[in-house]
């Protein structure tokens, strides 16, 4: 099986940063995508950021020149450092990747979500 477990949330003041983590771990063969989405109260969720493999990363322009999205050299860990934090950008983050998996076949994986809190 595989798992997305995301950590880096919490409050944070406006003007601040936060970097949040997302690791696949279990059987992965291969991830071709990941990606970062939000969801506030009574909004749908949302893409933040994401990235292809071996392709350039696409953000939000809600996020542009704040937020950073990146993979480790292994692959299975993406990041997204987040700049100059708005209360706006509150919400839960969820990582999303898609994963070849031991089916050998490439699938949608969610993580559980991590709560990011902007206010002073």
């Amino acid at each position: 099986q595989v798992q997305l477990m995301e950590s880096g949330g919490g409050l944070v003041q406006p003007g601040g940063s936060l970097r949040l983590s997302c690791a696949a771990s279990g059987t992965v063969f291969s991830i071709n995508y990941m990606g970062w989405y939000r969801q506030a109260p009574g909004n749908q969720r949302d893409m933040v950021a994401s990235i292809y493999e071996g392709g350039t990363p696409n953000y939000a322009d809600s996020v542009k020149g704040r937020f950073t999205i990146s993979r480790d050299n292994a692959g299975n860990t993406v990041y997204l450092q987040m700049n100059s934090l708005k209360p706006e950008d509150a919400a839960v983050y969820y990582c999303h990747a898609r994963i070849q998996d031991y089916t050998s076949r490439f699938r949608d994986y969610w993580g559980q979500g991590t709560q990011v809190t902007v206010s002073s």
